[in-house]
């Protein structure tokens, strides 16, 4: 009998699952937060995908400031209209989205660079995060958690001392699109095929209209 109970209380619950599925009581919409209890089964899903997938990482030296430089020109080009930067507040695009895109200039990695190694390879899914491994080798994908390890430490002043330090925009790959992640990225000419070079000189125009040359 045991096991006769246990198949129709499964059943009841398939069918209430289904019920709630289709009746389109969730909200979808981005500007309408889950319910408490959903949002707490979806944090606690992704955190424990990635924690999982992650675990295997070998997190490479990240101090070196060749590498942190390398990330700062990526960051600004790829990352910024979403994750913000020193002294940079919320932008459209940022203020949009839900779930809110954690901002990194105050968080950093949150002391999981494997795990932030991971998540800007394959992205989240149903989220604004691109899987950026599918343009960006790993070095490239490295360079900017080195950058991202550092971000908390800096202000506006030393942020975009990076930037300017940096080669711009490259990772052998998605450069030539003309939209990065947050905001428009004009180059003046397309890199060597291959090469992912960024060229001598390119404006960026972040999402809350200010321009940097490079």
């Amino acid at each position: 009998m045991g096991i006769f109970k246990s198949l129709a209380w499964s059943g009841l619950a398939a069918a209430i699952g289904a019920g709630v599925v289709y009746s389109g009581l969730i909200e979808v919409g981005a500007d309408v937060p889950h319910s408490a209890p959903l949002h707490a089964v979806l944090e606690t899903l992704r955190e424990r995908s990635i924690a999982v997938r992650a675990e295997d990482i070998q997190v490479p030296s990240l101090g070196d400031e060749a590498l942190i430089r390398a990330g700062a020109g990526n960051y600004d080009a790829m990352c910024v209209g979403c994750h913000l930067a020193p002294g940079l507040g919320e932008t459209e695009l940022s203020r949009g989205l839900y779930p809110a895109p954690p901002n990194l200039s105050r968080v950093g990695s949150g002391g999981n660079p494997a795990g932030a190694f991971w998540v800007i390879k394959h992205g989240i899914k149903s989220s604004a995060m691109p899987a950026w491994g599918l343009s960006m080798a790993d070095q490239h994908i490295w360079e900017l958690v080195a950058f991202v390890e550092r971000l908390p430490s800096l202000d506006a002043e030393a942020y975009r001392s990076l930037v300017a330090s940096s080669s711009g925009h490259r990772h052998g790959g998605g450069e030539s699109l003309s939209q990065g992640h947050g905001g428009s990225h004009h180059e003046d000419s397309a890199p060597a095929a291959g090469q992912g070079e960024a060229p001598a000189s390119k404006t960026h125009i972040h999402a809350d209209g200010k321009r940097h040359v490079h």
